[in-house]
C-alpha cells in the first residue's frame, strides 16, 4: 500500500488533472504524471494507466454522441505498434531515466498544446499520432497530446468523448502490453487502485466548473503550472 505522503501529495495532482481533463478531454496525466515520477519513478508508467481507467468511462457516458467514431477506426490500431516500443522502452530504461523522459514529454507536450497551427485530420496524421501516442503513453502515462493536437480545434463535446473512448481503449492496451511484457508490477497496480477515490472526487468537482475551464487565463495558468512541472522533473532526474 503507498505511504500516506504519497496519497496526499500524488492524490491532489490526480483531483486537478481529473478536473481538467473532465472540462478540457485531457490533464490527468500531464499533471499527475510528473507528481509520481518525483515521489517514486519505479511506480510509472503502470500506476497513472491504473488510475487513468475510471476517468474515461464517465466521460464517454456524458458524451457518446460527439464521438468521432471513423478517426478512432484508424488511430486506435496504429497504438498497438506504439504500445510494443514503448513497453521496451520502459525495460530499456532506468527508473530515473524514465522520469527525465516524462518530464520532456511534458514540455513537449506543452508546446504541442499551445502551437496555433490547425493540422488536418487525415489517415496519414492519424495514424501517426497513434503511434505517437502509443509509444509515450505506454511509457510515460502521457498518450493524449498527439491525438488532442488533431482534434483541439473541434467542438469541446467532440474532443471530449474521442479521447475519452481513445483513452479507454488506448490505455487498457498499454496495460495489456505492459503485463504481457512483464513491465506492470503488483506495486503498481496497488498504487494507481488507491489513487481511483482521488479520481472519482477530481470528475465530481469538474460538473459545474466545466464552462469556467474553458477561459483563456485559466488555461495559460493551467500550461505554465504544468511546464513548471515537467521542468522541474526533468532537472531533477537529470541532476
Amino acid at each position: 500500500m503507498p505511504s500516506l505522503s504519497f496519497l496526499l501529495v500524488v492524490g491532489l495532482a490526480v483531483i486537478i488533472g481529473s478536473v481538467v481533463q473532465s472540462g478540457v478531454g485531457l490533464g490527468l496525466g500531464l499533471i499527475a504524471a510528473p507528481v509520481v515520477a518525483m515521489m517514486d519513478p519505479t511506480l510509472l508508467p503502470g500506476t497513472m494507466l491504473m488510475a487513468t481507467l475510471l476517468l474515461p468511462m464517465f466521460t464517454i457516458r456524458a458524451e457518446w454522441r460527439h464521438v468521432d467514431w471513423r478517426g478512432l477506426a484508424r488511430v486506435l490500431p496504429a497504438r498497438l505498434p506504439g504500445a510494443v516500443a514503448g513497453t521496451w522502452l520502459v525495460a530499456a530504461v532506468a527508473p530515473e531515466t524514465l522520469g527525465a523522459l516524462v518530464g520532456l514529454t511534458v514540455l513537449l507536450a506543452v508546446v504541442a498544446t499551445g502551437w496555433a497551427v490547425r493540422v488536418r485530420i487525415t489517415t496519414t496524421s492519424l495514424v501517426t499520432a497513434g503511434i505517437a501516442s502509443g509509444v509515450t503513453g505506454t511509457a510515460t502515462s502521457i498518450g493524449g497530446p498527439p491525438v488532442a493536437l488533431l482534434y483541439q480545434h473541434e467542438p469541446p463535446p467532440r474532443v471530449r468523448g474521442t479521447l475519452g473512448v481513445f483513452f479507454l481503449c488506448g490505455t487498457a492496451m498499454s496495460l495489456g502490453v505492459l503485463a504481457l511484457g512483464g513491465q506492470l508490477t503488483g506495486e503498481q497496480v496497488v498504487a494507481g487502485l488507491a489513487l481511483v477515490p482521488f479520481v472519482v472526487t477530481g470528475f465530481l468537482i469538474a460538473r459545474p466548473l466545466r464552462r469556467r475551464m474553458a477561459t483563456a487565463g485559466l488555461r495559460t495558468a493551467l500550461l505554465a503550472l504544468v511546464s513548471l512541472s515537467g521542468l522541474v522533473l526533468l532537472v531533477r532526474s537529470l541532476w
